[in-house]
């Protein structure tokens, strides 16, 4: 079982402190986190893409790249690259170059983006928002198979004749995940395609979920894919600190701040510390807790969904950086390690 990190470089104002974080010094911050992510012994870090002033990560590849160069075991992956507004050709030979810097630790989480911004940005109609997806998609398959590439071209693709495509990553193939946001469309297009799920759980209660990895299953079955070989991940907001009421209390403001500045956008009532405080009980979708209670959290819905990889969120709106570097490492060194016992004794348990 993987844990890891995962986050889309905020930037803005910290509601606590009022101090303000630009790109230049929150992706300086990246890398350190990411560091100190591989350095803790956690598996795996992701970068998010987006196009808004609130966020300093829109080319998550240079953003990994640069931290490439401070790290020597942990994975490095986009979380998620928004294909349906890209070059797949592009995409590819970026993951393909960061894989060769890392010595094969690059991987794609693709999806279709549940911010919109790239969509005008690079001149797409967002009547097209599935039908990009599914052709670019396929098209990135496709370049995963080989150095010789050929391609008939469709509706937002272009006819490409027997063409090298270089960088090759050093294994040949980038391992490619597919991120969802609980469409079940989305969720059986992965399992068709044979592609990892990882799962987005950002509100509500997270065993509901558990029905979109048993669909992922059953439709790789149908398609004639072993499913007990195809990875599952879920990706979650949270936070670890000393004690719970730490964790709370850290989290709390800056989670806030985004949710609601978002909600405006999008509809969605403010929220308050009474919700959140109930979301990060037992069964709420916020992982938030000391070390005993994030343990005990993460193995409870390991029990549910009998995930592959745990990703949380915990840089979520603009906080203290070294509280978020602590943050770390305690879940890297505290937390990590008492998860991957218990999952390994039990997997040891089940297979006597």
């Amino acid at each position: 079982m993987e844990l890891g990190l995962y986050t889309f470089g905020d930037v803005g104002t910290d509601p606590v402190t009022g101090r303000h974080t630009g790109p230049a010094e929150r992706l300086t911050q990246l890398v350190e986190e990411i560091a100190l992510a591989d350095e803790v012994g956690l598996d795996l870090f992701g970068l998010g893409e987006h196009h808004r002033p609130d966020y300093a990560v829109s080319a998550p590849a240079v953003a990994l790249a640069a931290a490439s160069q401070r790290t020597k075991n942990i994975k490095l992956s986009s979380a998620v690259t928004v294909l349906s507004s890209d070059d797949p050709v592009r995409v590819y030979q970026q993951y393909a170059t960061l894989d060769n810097l890392t010595g094969g630790r690059a991987e794609i989480m693709a999806g279709r983006g549940s911010f919109i911004e790239s969509f005008p940005l690079f001149g797409h109609d967002l009547n097209d928002y599935d039908t990009l997806f599914a052709e670019k998609l396929s098209m990135l398959m496709k370049l995963n198979e080989g150095e010789r590439f050929s391609w008939p071209g469709g509706k937002h693709t272009p006819a490409v004749n027997d063409r090298g495509i270089y960088p090759r990553p050093v294994n040949d193939r980038l391992p490619l995940w597919i991120a969802v946001g609980g469409t079940p469309q989305s969720v059986v297009r992965a399992a068709t395609l044979g592609l990892p799920l990882a799962l987005a759980i950002i509100g509500g209660e997270p065993a509901r979920f558990a029905p979109f990895f048993e669909l992922h299953r059953q439709a790789a079955e149908k398609a004639g894919h072993d499913p007990s070989s195809i990875k599952r991940s879920i990706n979650v907001h949270g936070f670890v600190a000393e004690t719970k009421q730490q964790a709370a209390d850290i989290f709390y403001p800056a989670q806030a701040e985004v949710m609601n500045r978002i909600g405006r956008e999008r509809g969605w009532p403010p929220t308050n510390r009474a919700q959140f405080d109930a979301s990060i009980g037992p069964r709420g979708a916020n992982f938030v807790g000391g070390p005993s209670e994030m343990v005990d959290k993460i193995l409870a819905h390991h029990e549910i969904f009998g995930f592959d990889r745990f990703v949380i969120q915990m840089a979520i709106g603009v906080m203290e950086h070294a509280k978020l570097m602590k943050a770390i490492e305690i879940f890297g060194t505290r937390v990590a390690p008492e998860v991957r016992k218990a999952v390994g004794a039990r997997m040891s348990a089940a297979a006597e």
